[in-house]
């Protein structure tokens, strides 16, 4: 671990107001932490005594299981709870959740909820640090911060890559984090969508939109494809599944289009045959088992200098 931590919130909501230095910081202590859990005996005592809550009223698999090997490999203690968003009121409901926090005397809290904003009001009502491990269609920073990480691990530098992102970008979290972040480090963010998947005023965060993917694959460093969220289909934004891949999924033909050492990443689940074809998700450019493996090690690092990091 590489001492305390200059993370000027005691929180991690997003990294719209996150600095370059924060987000460096939480990169670098995320190497040490990848060589923890590339040992035979995958923990260090680091956290023991600390209890973190993983909160969750969406459905997730790779997310909440990273946090949980994360805080586990650091021999904190962890306690889950799953609420369904069925249930869920978006004002008292977290009222109650944060007195319930407060009883269980938990030491960091991680958040998914299913409104915009809702690990900023948690944050406001208890007295630990919390984690936004994704809120409505607004942020997903430490899934942001591992790509982040790939990224940097494979390229070495950030700063210059033209980056394309692919994809239902007006539902997707994932792209608002990755769109603050890689533009902070200087990379070139190109966005690809249907008019219709794409959110107002979104070229004025310094990206580059296209409606076509052949017109920004061209001579790309980095091509990130997002899950066409099916479930919001339902409003009519697109023709159909079948004519988006056609129009929009990446193939290999379309990757052909990149540069010789482009890699491609997602942050799953994937569609495969409608965002991206199994021979592309498949292939050798793929860096999507990486970004899988790297969530642990950039969590621990959040956790770390969130709780024990600013302490030393």
């Amino acid at each position: 671990m590489l001492g305390g931590s200059i993370l000027q919130s005691k929180h991690c909501l997003g990294l719209a107001d996150m600095s370059t230095e924060e987000m460096t910081e939480i990169l670098d202590n995320a190497v040490p932490m990848k060589q923890v859990i590339s040992r035979d005996i995958k923990k260090v005592p680091t956290l023991r005594g600390k209890t973190v809550v993983i909160l969750f009223f969406e459905p997730s698999t790779r997310t909440r299981i990273s946090f949980e090997l994360a805080a586990k490999h650091l021999s904190a203690d962890t306690v889950n709870v799953s609420v369904s968003t069925s249930s869920v009121s978006k004002g008292e409901s977290l009222f109650d959740t944060a007195r319930t926090i407060k009883a269980l005397g938990a030491d960091l809290v991680v958040l998914r909820h299913p409104a915009a904003g809702a690990p900023h009001i948690l944050a406001r009502l208890i007295d630990v640090p919390v984690i936004n491990a994704g809120d409505g269609m607004h942020e997903h920073p430490t899934q942001a911060l591992l790509d982040l990480f790939t990224l940097r691990e494979r390229k070495g530098e950030l700063q210059g890559l033209k980056v394309v992102i692919i994809g239902d970008i007006l539902h997707s979290r994932v792209a608002r984090s990755n769109i603050w972040g890689l533009t902070k480090f200087g990379a070139d963010v190109h966005l690809v969508a249907p008019p219709t998947l794409l959110p107002a005023g979104i070229g004025q965060t310094g990206v580059t939109v296209h409606h076509r993917p052949e017109d920004a694959l061209v001579d790309s460093d980095v091509v990130m494809v997002l899950r066409l969220q099916r479930e919001r289909q339902r409003e009519g934004l697109i023709p159909g599944v079948k004519e988006y891949a056609r129009l929009y999924g990446l193939n290999a033909a379309r990757l052909a289009l990149a540069r010789p050492d482009a890699v491609v990443m997602h942050p799953g689940p994937i569609n495969r045959g409608v965002e991206i074809t199994d021979d592309v998700a498949d292939g050798t450019r793929a860096l999507i088992t990486d970004q899988v493996a790297n969530g642990v090690a950039v969590r621990m690092a959040v956790l770390y200098l969130l709780t024990l990091g600013r302490e030393n």
